[in-house]
This record gives structure tokens, C-alpha cells and sequence, in this order.
């Protein structure tokens, strides 16, 4: 159990009781991507100490959020990962990351960038319904750094995965503009003409982008 408590018969607070404390939700972001060492956590964590993280992963665990397992691979290590019960809070964190985004603009200028996060973001504006059939390329770019992805649309709605390679179409962009042209914010062709995105192969395929995510939905 966390350190904090609220003496209140509230599901809410019990919920903050558990993620609330800071870092804490953090930590579920990067186990949502997958299962972690603590080095790994610890890297993509810039500015929490070897003992907090410890700490909140103990208690993470103690509430039967995080569970530690065996790295598969030959070499002998621990990782951590979301039990059944972490997971279900994945539908809040993609409303929260939802709701971030807002705040999200201007970029800081001591802004770390990881690619899983914009898989994050990118994920919490997909469709769950049926959507065109198609498959475009994305790389994200954030100051010297870029990250590729591969967005599918079918009957089963959107997905995202890593890696570009294989798309007949790979547009690239800052994830600003990027999120200007799937919300209907910005135009693929005065994306282009103004060289805010880049575009490799046919442009029909990206055009489709926005049927692939609900923001334009969100934003009209």
C-alpha cells in the first residue's frame, strides 16, 4: 500500500490510494509498454532515484498491481509487469493521456522523448471500430530523434506497432503536426507545402490517416 491514505469509503480515493502517489503512474506507462528490468525503468524515469522506484514498485506489488517474473531469455534476470489487475486500469490511462494532451504543447526544451510514449499517445486516439483497410508508415520526429511505426486499419480498428518498414507510404512528421493532420487541424497537402511533413510513396494511403483516430471527432 501506498504511504498515503485518505480515510475515505470512496472507490476514487482508494484508486489514488494506489497510483496516485508521484512517479506511480509513470511506472504503469512504461510496464504498459511491456515488461521492464528496474534498470530499464530506471532509465526511462530521468530524475527518480534507485530507492524511490524500489519503493513504489514495492508497493505496486504489496497492492497486487505489478507482479516480478523471470527474464526468459539465457541471461538470468528479474522483470516486472502488470498483473490482470494492473492492465484494467489501461482504458483510464489512455483517457488521462487523452486528456494530457491539451497541455501537452509546447514541447520543453529539457523534454526527454521516448518512442513507446508516442505509441502510448498514438494508441489512446485509435479507433476501436471497423476502419478503412490500409497501412501507413509513421515517423514521429522530436528534435534529433525519431521514432517509426506501422498504423494498420481493419475491421478490428486501428493498430500500431513499431517500425515503418514494409509500408508502401510512410509520412513524417513532428508529432505536433502529425496530430494537426489526423485531427483535420491541418491539411496533408499544407503539411507538405509549408515542409512540416515529408512524405515517401503514394499520398492517397496517408489521406486515410484521419479515419484511423477519433480526434478530429474529439476536436469538432
Amino acid at each position: 500500500m501506498s504511504g498515503t491514505t485518505y480515510r475515505q469509503f470512496c472507490a476514487l480515493a482508494r484508486a489514488a490510494e494506489i497510483v496516485g502517489e508521484r512517479w506511480t503512474l509513470l511506472i504503469i506507462r512504461e510496464l504498459l509498454i511491456g515488461p521492464r528490468r528496474f534498470s530499464d525503468l530506471l532509465n526511462h524515469l530521468n530524475g527518480m532515484s534507485p530507492s524511490l522506484l524500489a519503493s513504489r514498485l514495492a508497493a505496486l506489488i504489496e497492492s497486487g498491481v505489478v507482479r516480478k517474473i523471470d527474464w526468459p531469455g539465457p541471461v538470468t534476470a528479474q522483470l516486472y509487469e502488470l498483473t490482470e489487475s494492473g492492465r484494467e486500469v489501461q482504458p483510464a490511462i489512455r483517457e488521462l493521456i487523452r486528456w494530457g494532451g491539451r497541455y501537452l504543447f509546447p514541447p520543453r526544451a529539457d523534454d526527454e522523448f521516448e518512442p513507446d510514449w508516442v505509441l502510448l499517445g498514438l494508441d489512446a486516439i485509435a479507433r476501436r471500430t471497423p476502419v478503412p483497410a490500409v497501412k501507413v508508415g509513421l515517423v514521429v520526429t522530436h528534435g534529433k530523434k525519431s521514432a517509426g511505426f506501422t498504423v494498420a486499419g481493419g475491421d478490428l480498428g486501428t493498430t500500431i506497432t513499431r517500425g515503418e518498414a514494409g509500408c508502401k507510404a510512410t509520412l513524417q512528421a513532428p508529432f505536433d503536426a502529425l496530430l494537426q493532420i489526423v485531427g483535420k487541424r491541418l491539411s496533408l497537402d499544407k503539411a507538405l507545402a509549408e515542409k512540416r511533413a515529408a512524405l515517401r510513396g503514394p499520398a492517397a494511403p496517408v489521406r486515410k490517416l484521419p479515419l484511423l483516430f477519433d480526434l478530429a471527432d474529439r476536436l469538432s
